[in-house]
């Protein structure tokens, strides 16, 4: 999180929204073999139950059940040049959203993992155009073997630390030249939030 309190953001609903909108994190652990992550397609249930699934054999999956772990959800980010700001002498800066979660993970049980599939399916799958694609086209075989493959867990948010570093100090000129200069997913987030 960034020490500034200018970006930070106590507003639920933006960050639910930045979760809904990436719905990819990092789940970080620290192990007995050292500090391990994992990146993870990230669904919410509700604002306080973020639910995940990893391989069996990751290296985080024997010791998150029941441990204290962090899920980070990275939104879009951007250089910001000195060259966009009224007065060039300064330096440069990135600009960025993003969102640290905290909590107790519990492991799902087989029938709440098989929701979070589907879950997980139904959202990836609504983002592209076309026919989606539909877990029934696995053939049970397939299916079976590849969920005995895998764990679900759920992240019980305790803390929340989000940074939204969005050029806020900047007037309303320079940060208008900023917003046209970087990428639209950027410029998206900074008009969200705001001044």
């Amino acid at each position: 999180m960034h020490p500034n309190p200018a970006f930070r953001r106590s507003d639920q609903a933006l960050h639910d929204k930045l979760i809904r909108e990436v719905a990819f994190g990092t789940v970080f652990l620290t192990t007995p073999d050292g500090p391990r992550a994992a990146h993870v397609p990230v669904l919410a249930y509700g604002q306080d139950d973020l639910r995940f699934h990893l391989a069996r054999r990751n290296a985080l999956t024997p010791h998150l059940d029941g441990a204290r772990a962090l899920i980070t959800v990275n939104g879009p980010d951007g250089y910001i040049s000195p060259r966009w700001y009224d007065n060039r002498d300064t330096v440069p800066t990135w600009d960025y959203a993003a969102l640290e979660l905290e909590g107790t993970v519990e492991r799902l049980s087989d029938d709440a993992l098989e929701t979070l599939l589907h879950d997980v399916i139904t959202t990836f799958e609504g983002r592209i155009e076309g026919d989606p694609w539909l877990a029934s086209e696995s053939s049970e075989e397939v299916w079976s073997s590849l969920f005995k493959g895998i764990a679900g867990f759920s992240l019980k948010v305790e803390e929340q630390r989000p940074t939204f570093k969005l050029s806020q100090k900047k007037n309303d000129a320079e940060r208008a030249r900023i917003a046209a200069r970087v990428r639209p997913q950027l410029a998206h987030w900074m008009h969200e939030v705001g001044q």
